[in-house]
Order: structure tokens, then sequence, then C-alpha cells
């Protein structure tokens, strides 16, 4: 039974923490020595007791099995007008075709999806609405993954009870609760808090360490690692109105300090430059970075390349921040020793920070339209693509990359990264848009192409690149 069919009202994601500190300690991932973890991560058998039911409660609302139980009206501190700022905010703004977003992945390469209150529906329609966000994220959460909550915008008629939020949880399947390493709920307010105090002694302590609270959006880019969020204005208005002093303080980097901060990069830099940069100043056989070349060997070695996982589960991120330290200093990194998920992270690491996605920015547009050409077309229209607009450093290398990950696939029965597995966790560290928020709508086209160029790579590569053809304008 699939998760749809077997889905209640529930909204997606975890039930939230507000104790948990940020910190650069990495999170808890598939990568343990071992998987076990509960079915459910409630204490069922206190749920299931009658006595201790009978007295819980937030105001009037009373946490039962009965699933007619509904809260009475009149003096449910839940239903209270509380929250005056966020509704200000959102009074007019219109809902987003999209039910969530996805930002991008963080530091240590999971996938970050966005989940707005503002785009919330009038309560009737929650259900469906949690549904749909289900179906849009469900093809990730095979991995780790990382949930943003932007509380802003939360309403009178779009604020879901505690009995449905309750029952979301419960009915959550295995792998969103599992494989979720952190919940950011960000400009929380006491409804939030109210909340949570009232689940806090359901919920395991495994599970309640994944929450953190975001006061303002600066921290969340610190803890995300990303440079920038590209949020809506009306989140981005509301950070502005919380945090006035820190409206003006973190501008962001103009276009000369960038150009100023790349005269100041040492040549024997690998991670966080151009592409070109590398090639320019390292000793690149065929384009290929020496990093690069270094992790594929590594990884390709029998018993290595067959691990489940690989790619999939992530690997310690301080390990990881240390190796990429250690190779932009120009130090000789000894890769034998190394775990294969840090190998793995510092490989989707260096085209994560590359200064323009390896596919470039040129190529957004067209990959984005790829599930939009007709099939018979797709194969002509995909090698012209990467034989005729790709740079020849960007050509070499994603050809490499491909390669290999071809050889990865070939050892699917092993380590379970099918083309589409790859092409789920390759994809957006391939291409990514240069100027504005991309929704799981594009990430889909540019997942599917990357799947195609795995599925045929040997019709796209039939030419080597000196004997490619060049457009010439």
């Amino acid at each position: 039974m699939d998760a749809h069919s077997r889905f209640g009202s529930r909204l997606p994601g975890p039930a939230i923490n507000p104790l948990v500190e940020n910190s650069d300690e990495p999170q808890p991932s598939l990568s343990d020595l071992h998987d076990f973890e509960p079915k459910l991560e409630f204490d069922d058998t206190e749920l299931l007791a009658p006595s201790p039911l009978e007295n819980v409660m937030v105001g009037d609302f009373v946490l039962a099995d009965d699933p007619e139980l509904e809260p009475e009206e009149d003096v449910n501190p839940l239903e209270d007008d509380f929250e005056d700022q966020l509704r200000e905010q959102s009074e007019n703004f219109q809902a987003a075709k999209t039910k969530c977003d996805f930002l991008g992945t963080d530091k240590q390469g999971r996938h970050i999806f966005a989940i707005y209150a503002s785009r919330f529906p009038e309560k009737s329609q929650l259900e469906a609405f949690v549904r749909e966000i289900i179906k849009e994220i469900e093809p990730f959460v095979e991995n780790d993954y990382i949930l943003v909550y932007f509380h802003q915008g939360l309403k009178e008629d779009n604020k879901p009870s505690a009995q449905f939020l309750w029952n979301s949880y419960k009915e959550l399947d295995r792998n969103f609760r599992k494989n979720l390493k952190t919940l950011y709920v960000v400009h929380p307010t006491w409804f939030i808090r109210v909340i949570w105090n009232f689940f806090s002694p359901f919920i395991s302590d495994k599970f309640r360490k994944k929450l953190v609270y975001i006061s303002c959006l600066d921290e969340l880019r610190q803890a995300l690692g990303l440079c920038s969020l590209k949020l809506p204005d009306n989140i981005c208005d509301l950070d502005d109105k919380l945090n006035p002093s820190r409206k003006t303080s973190t501008p962001p980097p103009s276009i000369n300090a960038s150009r100023q901060q790349q005269h100041k990069m040492a040549t024997t830099q690998q991670f966080g430059v151009p592409l070109k940069f590398i090639v320019m100043n390292s000793p690149c056989l065929n384009s290929i970075p020496p990093i690069v070349r270094k992790c594929v060997d590594s990884l390709s070695i029998t018993g290595v390349i067959d691990t489940e996982g690989i790619f999939r589960r992530s690997g310690n991120h301080a390990e990881i921040m240390t190796l990429k330290e250690r190779v932009n200093r120009g130090e000789d990194v000894d890769l034998k020793s190394v775990n294969v998920h840090v190998i793995a992270g510092l490989l989707k690491s260096f085209l994560r920070d590359l200064a323009e996605p390896l596919l470039t920015f040129e190529l957004y547009d067209d990959v984005t339209r790829f599930l939009e050409w007709p099939k018979e077309e797709r194969s002509r229209n995909v090698t012209q693509l990467i034989r005729e607009k790709l740079p020849e450093e960007n050509y070499e290398l994603f050809k490499y990359l491909v390669e290999f990950l071809v050889r990865v696939m070939d050892c699917e029965d092993l380590n379970k990264m099918t083309s589409s597995n790859l092409a789920i966790v390759f994809g957006p560290n391939f291409l990514w848009s240069r100027s504005t928020s991309t929704s799981l709508e594009e990430i889909a086209p540019i997942n599917a192409f990357v799947d195609f160029v795995l599925q045929n790579h040997k019709d796209i590569y039939l030419i080597d690149v000196n004997q490619r053809t060049v457009s010439v304008d």
C-alpha cells in the first residue's frame, strides 16, 4: 500500500522541538553503522492506555483515538486570534501554484524543501493539499533531506487543528520521518510552541532533536550553508520587520566584491571557484580537476562502488569540510582510509560549490523544457545541447562524471542506485537557476534530463570532444 492510499489527515514532516541548538555536529545519517529504527516515533502504548489520554488536553481539546471526537470551539485557546503580525503580511497574498519549493542542497548535499503556511488552503481543503505535497516530495525522501517550514501567513481559516497534526504524523510514511535530518521552523509563534508542548511527551528523543527554531533568515542561511535564499517577498518583508537591526547589517556581496575575491583566491583552490579557474591553475588531465579524479578513482574500487546507498547517504560534514580546506591549501590528500560516504559527499560538494553549475546557466531554460520535447526529438536535442553548447572543460568533466555514474549504475543490484536515483541526487548539483528559486516543477525535468543522459550515454558520447561539431556565430 503506497503513501497516498494510507494517508490520513496530516501535514508533512514531524512534530517539532524547540530545544535543539544549531550545532556544527552532523545530524544522524543513514551512513551510521546500523539502520535500525522503530517504525513509529511515538510510544503507542501510552496512547492506547485510556487513563493518560483522558487527561491530555490543550485548553478544551482532548486527544483521543476516536476519529469522530472534535474539539469544542468556544474556549479552545488554539482558535484564538493570536497572530495579527503574520496575518498582516499575508492578507493580500495569493496562493502559489506549487505546494512547496526546492531551495537547493545544504552544505552536506541534502535536498532542502520549503513549505509555506501562507500557501495553506482553508481547513476543508488541507487534506488534499497535504496529499499534493506528499506526492511532490515523495521521490526524494529515499535520501536524507531537510525541511524548512515558514510559519508566516498562518491565518484563522487555514490553521490546522491539533488532532489533524497528530493524525498526520502518525500516518506519515516511515521514510519521511526517518530520512528527515532537520526540520527548521522559521519565525515561530506561540502557536507552534503550544502544539510542540502538547505532543512532546509522546515523541521519541531521537526525533525531538531534529527540530531547530530559526528567528531570522540570516540564521537560516548560515544553518543551511547557503549564501543566498530565493524566498517569497512576504517572507523577506516579515523578516525585515521582526529583525530591523539586521536589515542593513549584512548586505549581499556586490559584483565588484566578488571579482575582488576571485583575485585573492589561491591558485591551489579547487572548491568554490569557476571550473575554468581550476583548469588554468591546476594539473588537470583532459580538464578533469585533480580532486574529482581522485574521488572517482577511490569510489570506483570494487567493494566501494557497490556500497548500498552510495551518494544517497550523508557523509560526516566535519570530515568533508576538513578535506575541502586541505585541498584548497594545495595539500595532497589521501582518500584510501576515508569513509565512502565522505568521499561521495566531497564529490557532490565540488559540484555544488562551483561558481557556475556544470551544465551552465545558459542551458537552464533548455533543460527545464526537457519533458515538453516530443520523445522522438529528445535524443537529438540532448546531444546537440551537450556537444554544441557546453564549454569544452564543462563537456569533458560532464562526460567523465557520466561515464563514472554509469559504472555506479551497473552495480545497482548491490548499491540500489538506479539511473533515476542517481539523477535525483545529481540533477540539482549539475544545474540550478541563476536568478530564481528552483521549484519542484523545474527539478523534475532537470532530473529527467540527467536520467536520459545516463541511459543514453553511448549515443550522446559516440563522438569525442575533439571531433564534435561546434556552432560558429
